[in-house]
């Protein structure tokens, strides 16, 4: 649905505000020649995936688990979390505006701690950070962004989701929400199908500009 007005706006994290799904596929790929070799590009093939799902598909046992998730939490006590240009300017401009603002990821709390560390003032960005504590349903089922705009008492209406993976997106088209796919991951054509609108990035990119693109 187009929405009635933006007050609320919804984002992925991973891929979507921050730029590191490269560092990821670099993870993810070591894992794959390391423990399932006979799978190849691995890192491709779990792309846009949720941790549960990539553990529950290709490493259901505990032993493998047990191996594989201290090395994931190694490796992200280590990475680089940066913004993609012109995203914290966006934000900043939203809360201006009165647009409230959350964070609705499929990463965990222990995720999120090194994030605040590498950007100590990232929590005064959001109103609220929704986690993979925090539902039940991994995306693409539609219950994250169903509860993030719950936490606020939004109108779906009033909200708008944005998004890279193709999870995410179908997650955020299930919502009923105005879903806005962010060409940083797959290109234009590979999303365009999946959501509502398409932005390549943030740079520029403003609440007036916002609002004049979703009437």
């Amino acid at each position: 649905m187009m929405p009635k007005s933006i007050r609320f706006a919804l984002f992925d994290l991973d891929g979507t505000l921050l730029d590191t799904e490269g560092q990821y596929s670099v993870f993810w790929g070591g894992i794959g020649e390391r423990f399932r070799p006979e799978i190849p590009e691995f890192d491709l093939l779990i792309k846009g995936t949720t941790l549960k799902q990539i553990l529950s598909r290709y490493f259901p046992s505990r032993e493998e688990q047990e191996r594989i998730l201290p090395l994931l939490e190694e490796f992200e006590s280590r990475m680089r979390y940066e913004f993609f240009p012109g995203a914290r300017a966006f934000l900043e401009d939203l809360h201006a505006n009165g647009v409230k603002c959350a964070i609705v990821t499929s990463s965990d709390r222990k995720k999120m701690a090194n994030v605040y560390r590498s950007i100590p003032d990232f929590g005064n960005l959001f109103d609220a950070v929704l986690t993979a504590e925090d539902f039940s349903e991994s995306k693409p089922s539609p219950d994250c962004f169903l509860r993030a705009a719950a936490r606020f008492g939004a109108d779906l209406s009033e909200c708008l989701v944005f998004e890279d993976a193709y999870n995410g997106l179908a997650a955020g088209m299930a919502s009923g929400i105005f879903t806005i796919g962010l060409a940083t991951g797959h290109t234009r054509d590979e999303i365009e199908s999946r959501c509502n609108m398409v932005l390549d990035g943030y740079e520029g990119l403003t609440f007036a500009t916002l609002e004049s693109l979703t009437k």
